[in-house]
């Protein structure tokens, strides 16, 4: 009996899987698109080398969806970026460490799509529990669990060369990244087909990657923060929180400042040539502020400080009068609930727990009620389902990596002087 036919590579599937992944992470479609696919039978999924081809195994992927493809395609997309198999050869690994060093790379990368939405109960591989967090709430769609900073013994926050110094080893158990991440050649790489990117192309687009993922940063705020950090590395760039935070305060009150509406509070002053008819008159709301600072035992009181001056620099310059603005010291309780002229007359007392749900709670239940709430922490806190209604939260982010808030929340990476 003759052995069947190899299954040809279904280049729809590849074109949705890349659809799919230049949808949901549009910063990174110039590399998606410029990664030629290669059909290679025996390969034993997908995988990579530092020229930026992506080698396919038709059998290995005939069950995955253009989700699951994409996301492996993403995945991928990582190793070229942070040049995962030239940073293998410099630290030194050999074949022997291939697995392990691939393993360290694969949990730099999934480190940047957040928390592990599976949690430590599920950590068998199934099709769900291959869910990684991306841009604005989607999710990557492994075909397997991935590799988790955790799943190493390791602390989040790392690069491969920390986590291969200092993680346990474990039995590989990946999609072949093959030498984009290890730099270990295979015999299939480069045997035919499209000759890939050049070092200097490459270069090239890690610094048009790089600006896009900024560029989206500025616009929409959820980029994974370990992208935005790379971005910034490859170009040499840092953000002014200063002013970031100023535009996102500016905003805020510019949009409560605008809402012009009509009230019957006070007559029109038309209405005396409107006889017996009671007119009402446009007015215009005060922005009323209040500042919620993370007073747990995890923050630095010199950064609090640091930061709330500038919110009341802020203020100033936009109009927001002292009366206008109350400062709320939270840990898991609220402490105090301030009108203060000066952030120097802030008492911050709490050291315990956290829960900035709380203090939001409490701030949209002063009165006046403030249309905007400014939250400082380092994020590592509960929130709520859904701010207040009517309340713009604006969340300033302290701390070497803070986790993001949801996504109804406006957030402001703050790098407080040392």
């Amino acid at each position: 009996m003759t052995d069947p036919a190899p299954r040809p590579l279904d280049r729809r599937q590849v074109a949705a899987a890349r659809l799919w992944a230049a949808h949901r992470f549009p910063y990174l479609a110039s590399a998606l698109f410029a990664a030629p696919v290669l059909e290679t039978p025996g390969s034993g999924g997908v995988a990579a080398d530092p020229s930026w081809r992506m080698y396919v195994d038709p059998d290995a992927v005939a069950d995955w969806s253009p989700d699951e493809l994409g996301s492996v395609m993403v995945h991928l997309v990582g190793h070229f970026l942070r040049d995962h198999g030239e940073r293998a050869q410099a630290a030194g690994v050999t074949e022997a460490d291939a697995a392990h060093w691939t393993d360290a790379a694969d949990a730099e990368i999934n480190d940047d799509f957040g928390s592990d939405p599976t949690g430590p109960a599920d950590r068998a591989r199934s099709r769900d529990g291959g869910r990684r967090r991306g841009d604005d709430g989607d999710e990557l769609h492994f075909p397997e669990r991935p590799v988790l900073p955790e799943d190493l013994g390791c602390e989040r926050g790392g690069l491969a060369e920390r986590y291969f110094a200092e993680g346990s080893r474990r039995e590989a158990d990946c999609w072949a990244c093959a030498s984009a991440a290890d730099g270990q050649g295979r015999p299939w790489e480069g045997q035919g087909g499209p000759a890939g990117v050049g070092r200097n192309g490459q270069q090239l687009l890690r610094r048009q990657v790089a600006g896009e993922v900024l560029a989206r940063q500025r616009q929409a705020g959820n980029v994974p923060e370990g992208l935005r950090r790379w971005a910034e590395d490859v170009l040499g760039a840092r953000v002014d929180w200063r002013k970031t935070l100023a535009a996102e305060l500016r905003r805020g009150i510019t949009e409560v400042a605008g809402a012009v509406d009509y009230s019957y509070r006070r007559p029109s002053r038309r209405s005396t040539v409107a006889g017996d008819v009671v007119l009402p008159s446009l007015r215009r709301p005060v922005p009323h502020v209040a500042v919620v600072c993370d007073t747990s035992g995890s923050m630095s009181q010199s950064d609090l400080g640091q930061v709330l001056a500038e919110v009341d620099g802020v203020l100033r310059a936009v109009g927001v009068g002292s009366t206008a603005v109350r400062v709320l010291a939270v840990d898991a309780a609220v402490h105090t609930a301030q009108r203060v002229t000066s952030a120097r007359q802030v008492e911050l007392l709490g050291g315990g727990g956290t829960n900035m749900g709380v203090g939001i709670e409490a701030a949209a239940r002063l009165r006046p009620r403030p249309q905007v709430v400014v939250v400082l922490t380092d994020g590592e806190t509960p929130w709520p389902p859904a701010p207040p209604p009517g309340v713009r939260v604006i969340v300033g982010l302290i701390g070497p990596r803070p986790p993001q808030p949801p996504a109804w929340a406006r957030s402001v990476r703050v790098d407080p002087e040392p």
